[in-house]
């Protein structure tokens, strides 16, 4: 996607340098850093203290902090431990072992002076398969815009909300929300985005909307709970979000919040989707209330904001009393019957054991 009109993706290795760099996305959408990771512990606290955020994205950092290790020091020990380090960082998002279990299962038996050659370049893979998975949902997602702009009037934007950012700041590129919003406007049709807020962290407010005007693309930002007053005024065609986990069944963890957005959609009869690239699919499981990890996040996040100062300057400033405590899961939960379709790489589906299968065929479902 574009940064001041220049195509720019998340993560990358930088060839001149012989570096790993990221968008420090802490710092969006007030300042636009770049910076090096250089070492595992570097990798781990970017991905822990979202630095980079977004499933896909956690994913292919996780590659190239194994990939970078192996360059280091490229024994079984070291492998094992990076491995732990790494998965230990965030537990909710799927891909971040999916990334992990790819790299340890092919450099096992590769030997340890081949290492760091194979993990750089199957990290190098792992972040242009996120980037082609994505442009596919874009596609699959764009034809279900073409159906809902065509019952509209002449020049009339179809409506778009939004939840968190699933945006190609959450992967390498494109996006799995926002691809196909971004393949709409390549079609030339026009468009609405509401962005919500999405606290604690603003995502959708410091990184959505800031892609959305790096884009050119006409949206609002909203507070978190106007979603629902929206639908019901008719000011709503439909809903995108993302996930950092589905089941086999079709459930869908995804930020806190986006349970309310699927009630508020269910009853306003507003079709609700979830994009997501295949490696973000946990087979393993089926029941996502039941089983699926919730990452409690520090209360800091949301007893405090960040924001931009009158003079410029960046600060933190704090929202309660001294010595509120704050809860802060970082997750919920939208049942598959909730969801209208799940946007995969392949297609669109029910959310649904027998939709998934449809789509993924080779996948088989053992007992758990």
């Amino acid at each position: 996607m574009k940064v001041g009109g220049k195509s720019c993706r998340s993560i990358w290795f930088d060839d001149d340098t012989m570096t790993v760099k990221i968008i420090d996305q802490r710092w969006l959408p007030h300042e636009f850093r770049i910076v090096e990771l250089d070492r595992r512990a570097v990798f781990a606290t970017a991905i822990r203290d979202m630095w980079v955020r977004g499933a896909p994205l956690i994913g292919a950092t996780a590659a190239y902090g194994i990939a970078v290790q192996m360059a280091h020091d490229p024994s079984d020990r070291s492998l094992d431990e990076t491995w732990k380090i790494l998965h230990q960082t965030r537990p909710t998002a799927i891909n971040l072992r999916w990334a992990l279990d790819e790299m340890k299962t092919l450099l096992r038996p590769v030997p340890e002076a081949g290492r760091a050659a194979a993990a750089f370049q199957r990290a190098a893979e792992i972040c242009d398969q996120d980037v082609e998975c994505n442009r596919l949902i874009g596609c699959h997602g764009l034809e279900i815009i073409r159906k809902i702009a065509a019952g509209k009037k002449r020049g009339e934007p179809t409506r778009i909300l939004t939840h968190c950012n699933a945006g190609w700041l959450a992967t390498v590129d494109w996006g799995t929300a926002t691809s196909p919003i971004y393949h709409a406007q390549a079609a030339g049709i026009p468009l609405h985005i509401w962005v919500d807020e999405t606290r604690p962290r603003n995502q959708g407010a410091q990184l959505t909307a800031w892609e959305m005007a790096e884009q050119r693309i006409p949206h609002q930002l909203i507070v978190d709970n106007a979603g629902g007053h929206l639908m019901q005024q008719g000011e709503v065609d439909m809903v995108i979000v993302g996930t950092d986990r589905t089941t086999a069944q079709g459930d869908v963890c995804n930020k806190i919040g986006t349970y309310l957005k699927a009630l508020a959609a269910k009853d306003n009869n507003i079709p609700f989707y979830v994009a997501l690239p295949s490696p973000t699919i946990d087979w393993t499981l089926g029941d996502g209330i039941r089983e699926i990890p919730i990452e409690h996040r520090d209360e800091a996040e949301v007893t405090g904001v960040w924001g931009k100062r009158d003079d410029g300057s960046l600060a933190r400033v704090q929202i309660c009393p001294e010595g509120c405590r704050a809860a802060n899961p970082a997750f919920d939960i939208t049942p598959a019957r909730l969801i209208t379709g799940l946007i995969t790489e392949r297609g669109v589906c029910a959310a649904s054991p027998e939709g998934l299968a449809g789509l993924f065929p080779e996948r088989v479902i053992t007992e758990r």
